[in-house]
């Protein structure tokens, strides 16, 4: 076979690599306050791209400095000025991108007086030579001039892990060039990347017309006398210097004198052992499992493509149905779905079993109706391992099957584990374990939906291996949650919740879509009249939801001051507006405008598009491994975030009906939580005297900051500034923040948080000390125990650092607040069962809890769900819950 020789753009792919992940900047932080975005997507890079490629030789080419130190700096001594200051964040990274290449078995070069270009151009020549197959790897497109039938250019397109081949061929294809024409077309374009001219007003398109017709500008320029007279003519005349000094600037260099000889270049493989020492130091926590399983599995040497190891699974048919019946008292069982949404989504197929007595899968789910399968499963002395409990749950409902016994859910125990690193996919979590199980991708390719391979063989090995894993991770999964103090959170809170939720999701909410049509209607009819309006005082018509054409005609025809740009014009965002609308009407219009078609989009065609056909229900998900304070989220639709701010998006909430005529919606919801939550956890007297008397903490609090006596009036407006400061204080808001919340000086604003701290001193307190903590530990807990990581607590980036230590203050109250909604969902769903009321829990929104209920229960349900809520979890001040109901959401609200 031929040879192969690989040749890496260091400096291109490393700055590509920064800005493929540069916004998750701010998160991809070691526990040494190092950035690593670039250090992550260079070893994604080298993972999915180099290391499969197994080179025979290898290099990454560096810059030895900046290009004014070469032959193009002193042809032209302003080639890259103009490049802008490179980020420190991207600065530290580089020595440890360059430990990361040599541990990855690549040899780093660089040579003074040489571009990376130039090395890469002369290795290139030299493995050509010598009988090599050259590959490079760059993220510049100036490297294609390379190409010929022995040398590939692989340039990236986005990121760092998609790759367009360059041939001469394609080359040819795309731009009816050879590669070296590739330079001439430089020399007529020049490179404002480099900071060099070409010839003026000749753009891509003039100079490939130019290269078509005279092949190259020596041929262009020996006839360009003979070109009708036209600009173009008298440019390339003036220009004939520069344009010829492009092409020099341009050319890369492939006779260089290197130092280091071709045959010295080998492609060394990973050194593993070191590998695992800098990935410690980076925080690399799935790369670090990745390898401890090759290791584990006797995989080290070679690829470091993983094979599942072969796990045996008999196919289930009609005639061997009862095998199942001797699988014992414990097993894993497994659904897999065709995508994300387990309401509707189709499923793949299911396994069934454990390790000591074999596994069982079929493609055909229907046959997990069968007496011998549904009798296991119904079996609740029979315990399940399962990987998203939630999930496997409704896809049985959807058979008419409840599964009972499900102890083990890994994704629920994962999630605890680390809220801060879970992608919810079995391969990555099971990693954490030194276990390994083939990504879904591998098996079915990429994509939110599965494109299920017609091998059915291959999809049961693919799902018994992953049932494999879920008995083999159970004890160890157990054992780390026992060492964090957090076996009660996942057996009293996480995995019972998961039962209720999914009684939810499945049960679903009514829509009226008459009404919702309705609704639409009016929007579409206030929209088209709002339009009228922008126009006629516009005095013409423009695309409105155009915020370059918005920009024009507010900022220079309208002449209105510009208050902030982007990089594209003017900005229009909405703070923009805000500010400009008290100048002229026609933004006052925008507004409404915006406001509206965004409800008519999101909340009226939006929730149509989802409501199920068979039952004219919405079913939303909740997620419950997704945030890492604890809270729920809901998409698919996301019906936690219905407005209630203005009065159009209030009616949205009418559409929402119950299912059955004579049943009402019922609503119950936490008052103040997370203050009365504050008050608890910092132990503060004076707050825990205002809770403790009843009293209307945010009143009580402008008495404090605005230095009142404790039976004096407060206006509205001392009260909103209260309550500003209030939930300011539990998100950790500084004087600047509160400034601009309440429109007041900053001074101003650092005297209220000053006195509010003076007169609530163990609040305080209680800021410094969980500051303190979240450096010791590296995390906080809330009430029951849940964590959050807080890896940028140790940054050496102020900013970061300050964030973190807001998040400390606040993710104990937001967590405990958390925790208190789904204890009360577990005790409420608990007592609507031993009651045996008919009344169902459709919806958790925050703080507040949604049922249904016939009329006739709603007194009874009143009383026995605030009831429960008010104790769901002893605090030291009283919970207190209000309840409402009405014939829709809107009238329960």
């Amino acid at each position: 076979m031929t040879k192969k020789l690989l040749l890496i753009d260091g400096n291109s792919l490393a700055f590509r690599a920064f800005y493929a992940m540069y916004n998750q900047l701010d998160r991809m932080i070691s526990h040494k306050g190092l950035h690593t975005n670039a250090l992550v997507a260079f070893n994604n890079f080298l993972d999915q791209i180099v290391d499969p490629m197994q080179p025979d030789l290898a290099v990454v080419a560096w810059d030895a400095a900046s290009g004014k130190e070469t032959f193009r700096g002193e042809l032209f001594p302003e080639y890259k000025d103009g490049r802008s200051k490179t980020p420190s964040e991207f600065k530290e990274q580089f020595p440890y991108l360059r430990e990361m290449v040599a541990l990855h078995g690549l040899r780093n070069y660089e040579q003074a007086g040489l571009e990376a270009d130039d090395i890469i151009g002369t290795f290139s020549r030299l493995g050509e030579q010598a009988g090599y197959s050259v590959t490079i790897v760059t993220g510049d497109q100036d490297l294609i001039q390379l190409a010929t039938d022995k040398i590939t250019v692989n340039v990236t397109k986005k990121g760092v892990t998609e790759i367009e081949r360059y041939t001469p061929e394609y080359i040819m294809e795309k731009f009816n060039l050879t590669p070296l024409q590739i330079i001439d077309k430089k020399a007529l374009t020049g490179d404002t990347s480099d900071n060099y001219p070409g010839v003026t007003k000749v753009g891509e398109k003039t100079a490939l017309k130019l290269l078509a017709e005279f092949h190259d500008i020596d041929n262009l320029y020996t006839h360009v006398d003979d070109m009708k007279q036209s600009k173009l003519k008298e440019n390339l005349i003036n220009d004939r210097e520069s344009a010829f000094r492009a092409r020099e600037l341009a050319t890369i260099m492939t006779d260089s004198i290197l130092a280091l000889p071709l045959e010295e270049i080998e492609y060394r493989g990973i050194d593993y052992d070191n590998l695992v020492t800098l990935y410690e130091v980076l925080d690399f926590k799935k790369q670090l499992s990745k390898i401890k399983a090759l290791q584990k599995s006797g995989q080290i040497s070679g690829s470091q493509t993983l094979i599942e190891k072969n796990v045996n699974v008999v196919t289930l048919q009609d005639d061997n149905l009862q095998a199942v019946a001797m699988l014992g008292d414990k097993l894993a069982l497994h659904i897999e779905m065709a995508g994300p949404n387990y309401h509707t989504d189709d499923m793949i197929g299911f396994v069934i079993g454990s390790p000591g007595t074999g596994y069982y899968g079929s493609r055909d789910v229907t046959l997990l109706q069968k007496p011998e399968l549904k009798s296991v499963i119904e079996n609740a002395a029979i315990v399940k391992n399962v990987f998203n409990v939630k999930a496997q749950l409704i896809l049985l409902k959807r058979l008419g099957v409840a599964l009972k016994g499900a102890k083990f859910d890994f994704l629920l125990i994962s999630y605890l584990l680390d809220t801060t690193d879970n992608d919810n996919e079995l391969s990555t979590l099971a990693q954490r374990f030194d276990l390994y199980v083939a990504p879904d991708e591998d098996i079915y390719g990429k994509g939110a939906k599965f494109e299920v391979p017609a091998d059915d063989a291959r999809v049961l090995a693919h799902l018994a291996h992953k049932a494999d894993v879920l008995m083999q991770v159970e004890q160890l999964a157990f054992d780390a949650l026992q060492a964090h103090e957090q076996t009660h959170l996942y057996t009293e809170i996480e995995l019972p919740l998961a039962h209720v939720l999914a009684d939810m999701e499945y049960q679903g909410i009514k829509i009226d879509q008459e009404r919702l049509h309705d609704i639409g209607d009016d929007l579409e009819s206030r929209i088209h009249a709002i339009e009228d309006a922008v126009y006629l005082e516009a005095g013409e018509k423009f695309n409105i939801n155009s915020p370059k054409q918005l920009g024009v005609l507010l900022f220079e025809k309208m002449g209105l001051p510009v208050i902030k740009r982007t990089k594209t014009g003017y900005s229009t965002a909405v703070d923009v507006l805000e500010k400009l609308a008290p100048q002229a009407p026609i933004v006052a219009h925008i507004l409404q405008y915006r406001q509206l078609a965004k409800l008519n989009s999101t909340y009226v065609a939006g929730l149509l598009a989802v409501v199920h056909e068979q039952d004219s229900k919405i079913h939303t998900r909740f997620l419950q491994t997704l945030t890492q304070t604890g809270r729920l989220s809901s998409v698919d639709p996301n019906l936690q975030n219905i407005p209630m701010r203005t009065a159009e998006g209030r009616q949205i909430r009418t559409a929402f009906v119950p299912s059955h005529p004579n049943w009402q919606i019922f609503g119950a919801d936490y008052s103040q939580i997370e203050l009365r939550v504050l008050a608890h956890m910092t132990g503060d007297k004076n707050m825990q005297k205002a809770f403790l008397n009843g009293e209307d903490i945010h009143a009580e609090t402008a008495r404090a900051v605005f230095g009142l006596a404790s039976d004096a009036p407060v206006d509205a407006l001392m009260r909103r500034t209260a309550k500003a400061v209030n939930f300011g204080i539990v998100y950790g808001i500084s004087d600047f923040g509160l400034a601009n919340n309440l429109g007041i000086s900053r001074d101003e604003a650092k005297r209220f948080i000053d006195t509010y701290f003076k007169e609530f001193p163990q609040i305080h307190a209680w800021m410094s000390q969980i500051k303190e903590t979240a450096h010791e530990q590296g995390f906080v807990e809330t009430i029951a125990k849940r964590r959050r990581y807080l890896p940028e607590i140790s940054s050496k980036n102020f900013n970061l650092r300050s964030f973190a230590e807001r998040t400390a203050m606040n993710s104990p109250i937001q967590g405990s607040a958390a925790d208190i909604i789904k204890i009360a969902m577990i005790k409420v769903a608990d007592a609507l069962r031993d009651n045996n009321m008919q009344a169902r829990m459709l919806l958790q929104v925050h703080d507040e809890l949604i049922f249904e209920a016939p009329v006739d229960e709603v007194p009874e349900l009143t009383e026995l769900v605030t009831s429960v809520m008010d104790s769901a979890v002893v605090l030291d001040v009283p919970m207190r819950v209000e309840s409402h109901s009405g014939n829709t959401w809107y009238d329960a609200k």
